[in-house]
């Protein structure tokens, strides 16, 4: 009996019969059974930055959905952008409903101030078009400090949504003082009138209060056992990270900054990271005799997980044979929404 080609030699064969019309990109947390079929891997700027030179006519982007509604958002026309698995969401994007956000704005800016808003990628479409209406931008991990820089200097304040984590590291890295930061309180019963404070008319950075569930679950005593049971490690984490542990890291910056620290490192030497543990054990296996490198918590995102290789094989086979349903951006939303991420492509060009 001959003997059935595995899921992997099927993936393989179906990229060679598309040949360059497919571009399959993967974002870093994506499990290793998928990131080895990418064509490209990066974090959220490098992987939108790549959507533009890419000619392929179908890209499968292999991570969650505010990634991919990006990718189609940055796609040129005749392309088009797929999804492996549409329930693939963000707890912290789902923080941030757009209709929440347009109210909170227009609130904040009833007293002729203007706040203009900068929205971390990990937000939804509908979020970005708001973003864009308000003449605000899009940021990443990467560039939140140049984008922060950026909306400072377009209005009398900033909205920075939806992680308080990613809002309060970046306000460290520029100084901004406490007293000139406000964390909003968006729930419906009270963000008319926190909004309306005096504490929020005098802030130049309006936080919403949200955060990544996977990031925040990293501590300081996780750091002192750490470097108890290594004496001499170091420590790199992801600035959705608390200030608390970003403080105390020898390091902090995207998953890029997190693999080129990681790269950089001395051999012999250990290395702990706080972040999701796809790429710390993809980090582990690629310096194995080299470095030890260990998580600060084994913390998992459960949406980056529901992308797996029968998906990306289904989803193959389906642009294979035209029957796939690429993810599509509603006409209202398109021009705002490009307008907020071409913002931030232009400012950090």
């Amino acid at each position: 009996m001959t003997a059935q080609p595995s899921q992997k030699e099927r993936i393989a064969a179906l990229r060679a019969a598309l040949g360059p019309n497919l571009t399959i990109m993967g974002h870093h947390y994506q499990h290793e059974s998928v990131i080895r079929h990418t064509d490209l891997r990066g974090d959220s700027l490098e992987l939108a930055r790549r959507v533009a030179d890419t000619d392929a006519a179908s890209i499968v982007f292999c991570g969650v959905y505010f990634m991919a509604e990006s990718a189609a958002l940055l796609a040129r026309p005749g392309q088009k952008v797929y999804l492996p698995e549409h329930s693939a969401n963000c707890v912290m994007a789902q923080m941030a409903p757009a209709e929440r956000v347009d109210a909170v704005l227009r609130a904040l800016s009833a007293d002729g101030r203007k706040v203009v808003p900068l929205a971390y990628v990990n937000t939804s479409l509908a979020v970005k078009a708001v973003v864009g209406r308000h003449g605000g931008a899009v940021c990443t991990s990467a560039n939140a400090r140049t984008m922060l820089e950026w909306t400072r200097k377009q209005g009398d304040a900033v909205l920075f949504l939806p992680d308080k984590n990613l809002a309060r590291n970046t306000a460290n890295l520029l100084g901004i003082p406490d007293d000139k930061r406000h964390m909003l309180d968006v729930r419906a019963a009270n963000f008319g009138a926190d909004v309306l404070t005096d504490e929020a008319r005098r802030a130049e950075l309006l936080i919403w209060p949200g955060c990544c569930a996977i990031h925040a679950r990293f501590n300081l005593r996780q750091m002192e056992t750490a470097r108890a049971a290594h004496p001499g490690c170091r420590i790199v984490v992801h600035p959705e990270c608390s200030p608390e542990v970003v403080n105390a890291a020898d390091a902090a910056g995207s998953t890029t900054t997190i693999i080129r620290f990681t790269d950089e490192a001395p051999d012999g030497s250990t290395v702990i990271i706080g972040t999701e543990i796809n790429l710390v054990q993809r980090l582990a296996r690629q310096h194995a005799g080299r470095l030890t490198v260990l998580p600060l918590l084994e913390s998992a995102c459960s949406h980056m997980a529901r992308v797996t290789e029968p998906k990306l094989l289904h989803t193959l086979e389906g642009v294979a044979a035209g029957t796939e349903a690429p993810v599509t951006v509603p006409m209202d939303l398109h021009e705002p929404a490009k307008a907020a991420l071409q913002r931030m492509l232009d400012a950090c060009a």
